[in-house]
């Protein structure tokens, strides 16, 4: 096959090519980039196509082996690998506990703020935040539905005004 029918079958299947390079990859500019390479391959290795076997299969094969390839490299690249005497070294971080102190301090401040509400929107507040629905609220402290969608509603947003206050924000 001369250098010019070589080149018009490559040219030939440029939207193919690009469409499979999309469907492996899964971003245009990796499409890209997979595209360009296999052409390069393509054209550098013409002399070992062999004349009379499917050239489209010999392109496509190159793009998905550079794929693949690629996908493996990236793959060995977030592999860690550790060299010390000590195993004890690799497993650490499944073990490492984090400091809930800030977490902890942000609960207590707003267990104080909810204690300071007023009972008759607190106590339905607690019984909802405990899992309790609308409805088995208002039959346990005998107020009308409306009545306990709203209390709840006043103490979310009173609670929300006094955190916003005690950090600085302005509440709404």
């Amino acid at each position: 096959m001369t250098s010019v029918e070589f080149n018009d079958k490559l040219t030939g299947l440029n939207r193919i090519l690009h469409s499979f390079a999309y469907n492996l990859t899964k971003n245009s500019e990796d499409a890209k980039d997979l595209y360009q390479e296999t052409t390069y391959r393509a054209l550098h290795n013409r002399d070992k196509f062999q004349q009379g076997t499917n050239f489209k299969a010999w392109i496509f094969t190159i793009m998905k082996n550079i794929f693949i390839n690629n996908y493996r490299k990236r793959m060995k690249s977030n592999t860690m690998l550790d060299n010390t005497d000590n195993q004890y070294y690799i497993n650490s971080a499944d073990h490492a506990t984090g400091n809930r102190a800030e977490g902890t301090i942000m609960l207590k401040e707003i267990n104080v703020h909810i204690s300071a509400l007023d009972d008759s929107i607190r106590i339905p507040f607690l019984m909802h935040f405990d899992g309790f629905k609308y409805q088995e609220i208002a039959d346990e402290l005998n107020l009308p539905l409306g009545t306990v969608k709203s209390r709840i509603f006043f103490a979310r947003k009173e609670l929300k005004d006094k955190i916003l206050s005690t950090y600085g924000f302005e509440p709404n």
